[in-house]
């Protein structure tokens, strides 16, 4: 039994969090090439050079190495952090997600209509994604209310993942621009602050 354990763990050598964290960038990189639609497991391991065998091993399902991959984006600690005021809060969040706007507008559009299609890719996707950032924008919240900034808690912060998805990813479609550090300041500014401050 000994011996089938170490043959075994000889055929299947655990991957590596760098290699890991490669086949993630090279999956993303695909996506936003092909789209989802076009993207699959026998390109992945043809560019990310290995065996589809490794990567249904590590991953489940092309729908969960894609949530898998779009999760690595997030940086290790938390996004939003405390910067001492709603407003700080908030800019301190955008800094974070407009340095990536380029790259993360690309990778949303190329999922759009998979998101809406695939449901085991939606679940995937919500549970990795946007649940973490849901709480992460409570947290936010939360911290305005501890400092009395906001009296109680607003009826638009049901609202504010969704303001804060249209902030990044509305402003290249209907102005061909990407969502820089000043346009994401005066939608802070002027839409998010009044939301939240006056409901």
């Amino acid at each position: 039994m000994h011996e089938q354990a170490v043959r075994s763990a000889v055929r299947r050598p655990r991957m590596t969090p760098d290699r890991a964290s490669e086949l993630l960038d090279v999956t993303l990189d695909i996506l936003r090439e092909v789209g989802y639609g076009s993207l699959s497991m026998d390109l992945i391991a043809s560019r990310g050079r290995c065996s589809k065998a490794t990567i249904y091993r590590q991953w489940g399902s092309k729908a969960q190495m894609v949530a898998a991959a779009v999760a690595a984006l997030r940086p290790a600690d938390s996004v939003g952090g405390d910067a001492g005021s709603l407003r700080g809060d908030l800019l301190l969040l955008f800094e974070q997600l407009g340095s990536r706007a380029d790259k993360d507008t690309t990778m949303i559009a190329a999922l759009h209509h998979a998101l809406l299609t695939d449901a085991k890719l939606a679940e995937a996707f919500r549970v990795s994604m946007l649940e973490p950032a849901r709480e992460e924008l409570a947290g936010i919240v939360e911290r305005a209310m501890r400092r009395q900034e906001l009296p109680d808690r607003p009826g638009a912060a049901q609202f504010l993942p969704s303001l804060v998805w249209s902030a990044l990813v509305a402003r290249p479609f209907f102005e061909g621009l990407t969502a820089d550090a000043d346009y994401l300041e005066q939608f802070v500014d002027d839409v998010i602050l009044p939301a939240l401050q006056h409901s």
